[in-house]
């Protein structure tokens, strides 16, 4: 019997022993986390306090502080990690990264840490949409702009941002899907801006092709959206081919309401007296002729007009 109640306090006495060296091992791998932590080098320092994480978790009660300061302190060090990833544009690494930080920061209940990484989340697929943008890889910045909408869909100028790059990529429909979500989170104004330079390409790129009802049509859409006096000149143009001389007199009018200092201004004038002499209305082209009479290049021209239709 003695030898036994020997025996037993020997095993005893091994094992605080095992217990004392175990703590000293999680507490020196805390330390080293710390002092890793502050020359800035999170990955080793991750690697420390998750090491201490699980000596002091199977130490039990004598390692609940340690324990608990590596909860406290493994999102946020996962999160950092995250950054630097970011800030060296590896957006794969840095997503695994941010949702290994929500994880944890679930697990071990650090509310603070989980706000943070669900705002970095969009930030970084803006960021990399932005600096797709800079070098005008559009697929790339359509992606980004998508993948951080997609987490914030209350984000209006990442909805406008979105819509301009698959506008670019010729996405005219999907453009204006995300040109409406920004109107509907509050950027109406630069939205149907967009949506109207959308259409005034459109506009331009018919005329040139020589389809003239399409391009009318394009850029009356551009002008319902946002006036545009470019998208009136094209309209009042491509009218004019059309031989639909009072609708191309009402658009080249309008043009000119809107941007009467125009370099061709005078040449859109005289166009719109010689429209309205094509169609019997003396006075108005009169009217017009008059305005453009001092002209240099016109206004040698519209003198003989007067003349002809003062008489």
């Amino acid at each position: 019997m003695k030898k036994f109640i020997l025996a037993v306090a020997a095993l005893f006495m091994a094992a605080s022993m095992v217990s004392a060296q175990d703590m000293a091992e999680a507490t020196e791998q805390y330390n080293n986390g710390a002092t890793a932590l502050s020359t800035k080098n999170y990955t080793g320092a991750l690697e420390y306090f998750q090491k201490a994480l699980e000596m002091g978790t199977a130490i039990g009660e004598e390692a609940d502080e340690i324990v608990a300061n590596c909860k406290e302190v493994i999102p946020g060090v996962i999160l950092q990690i995250a950054k630097n990833h970011i800030k060296e544009g590896q957006y794969t690494e840095a997503e695994a990264q941010i949702a290994a930080a929500v994880k944890a920061a679930e697990e071990y209940g650090n509310e603070e840490v989980l706000a943070d990484a669900k705002e970095l989340a969009p930030q970084m697929w803006l960021r990399m949409g932005s600096d797709a943008l800079k070098i005008k890889d559009y697929a790339g910045a359509a992606e980004g702009f998508l993948k951080s909408y997609q987490l914030d869909t209350t984000n209006a100028n990442t909805a406008l941002k979105l819509g301009q790059v698959l506008a670019s990529l010729g996405k005219k429909e999907e453009a204006l899907t995300y040109f409406q979500h920004a109107i509907w989170n509050g950027e109406e104004e630069d939205a149907n801006k967009q949506i109207s330079n959308m259409f005034l390409k459109e506009a331009n790129i018919a005329f040139k092709a020589k389809k003239l009802e399409d391009a009318v049509d394009a850029a009356l859409k551009a002008n319902s959206y946002a006036e545009n006096a470019t998208a009136y000149l094209i309209a009042g143009q491509a009218s004019q081919k059309l031989n639909k001389n009072s609708n191309a007199i009402e658009y080249f009018e309008k043009y000119l309401e809107l941007k009467p200092d125009a370099s061709n201004a005078s040449a859109i004038t005289f166009t719109i007296g010689a429209l309205y002499q094509g169609m019997k209305n003396n006075a108005k082209a009169l009217e017009f002729y008059q305005k453009v009479e001092n002209d240099a290049k016109f206004g040698a021209q519209a003198k003989e007009l007067i003349k002809a239709l003062s008489k």
